[in-house]
């Protein structure tokens, strides 16, 4: 059997690993700023300044844009948790040092460019969408699975999360462009999505270089992550409101976390495929495999019915 290796002697053997995905990473990214997508001519003065304060009526985007936009941003917001939780859980040293110093500053551009357009255009009212971001900050972010394993999840979940969350956040960037109507907002959501997806990338390749050196240990963190899997906006206020809508609407639901998240991500490490796990690893998979056809044949149907209803009461109010 196998011995476990502890998260130090994980994060030196991968370190390689790393510091290869971390140049290509370099390589591939480009450069963007995020004024360049805000139009600054639609801006005015608030009332501190002489100008109008922000009323309903300035807005141009749906119920649906505007809680996809505020849920989005305000996952952004909250890079100083997550940056705390990848901190803790890398090294600061080497490779990983620098990969978490240059994930977080691409990261921050996401939230600048998507506040500064929301006020600009005045897209929703500024003053709840601070009172909300104070909220949500001061509350921070706690993966799911930190409660299961005492708080201390370690790398190999927090690997794993992020291989999904990335993938999940540019799903949802991408669907919210969608229905923003808006080629701006189209072309910022679109920019802020490729970044999503390259981070992704760097993740996933290390959660497959984990599942290589410790087949069991990634195997397992992976099962946990997918099956207590929640969004990191899931303590925001209204997160449950603004999620529904979002649902309903296409932006992000159970079937595309399924089919666009979950599946390609999995099937990237061939899970179902491997043959060098040990019995622990084993029963993680089977694990996975029940869940993951559970969620297809019951729970992805059952939200759809529900979804469908709901849609059709609203087409007959109206």
């Amino acid at each position: 059997m196998a011995r476990e290796l502890t998260q130090r002697e994980i994060l030196t053997e991968l370190e390689p690993v790393a510091a290869t995905a971390l140049n290509r990473h370099l390589s591939m990214v480009k450069e963007w700023h995020p004024h360049d997508y805000v139009p600054w001519d639609a801006g005015r003065n608030f009332a501190m300044l002489g100008g109008t304060d922000w009323e309903p009526g300035q807005s141009t985007l749906s119920d649906v844009a505007k809680a996809a936009l505020v849920t989005n941003l305000l996952t952004e917001d909250n890079l100083p948790s997550y940056h705390r939780e990848i901190a803790e859980n890398f090294s600061q040293d080497g490779a990983w040092g620098t990969w978490v110093g240059r994930w977080t500053a691409e990261e921050n551009r996401h939230s600048v460019v998507l506040r500064d357009y929301l006020v600009v255009t005045r897209g929703v009212d500024p003053v709840a969408l601070e009172n909300t971001r104070m909220t949500h900050m001061t509350n921070g972010f706690t993966p799911g699975v930190a409660r299961l394993l005492d708080g201390e999840a370690g790398f190999l979940y927090s690997v794993a999360y992020v291989s999904f969350q990335e993938l999940a956040t540019r799903v949802s960037h991408r669907n919210t462009a969608k229905v923003c109507d808006d080629p701006i907002a189209d072309r910022m959501l679109q920019r802020v999505a490729l970044d999503e997806n390259l981070h992704m990338i760097f993740y996933r390749t290390m959660c497959a270089a984990a599942l290589d050196l410790v087949p069991d240990q990634a195997m397992t963190a992976v099962d946990t992550i997918v099956e207590n899997f929640r969004m990191p906006g899931a303590g925001m206020p209204d997160f449950r409101r603004n999620g529904v809508l979002m649902a309903k609407h296409g932006v992000y639901d159970l079937r595309q976390h399924y089919e666009e998240v979950l599946e390609p991500v999995i099937r990237q490490w061939n899970i179902f495929g491997r043959t060098d796990f040990g019995p622990r690893g084993e029963q993680a998979r089977e694990r996975l495999g029940a869940f993951l056809e559970n969620m297809e044949l019951v729970q992805i149907p059952r939200f759809e019915e529900h979804r469908d209803r709901s849609l059709a009461r609203e087409r007959a109010r109206t």
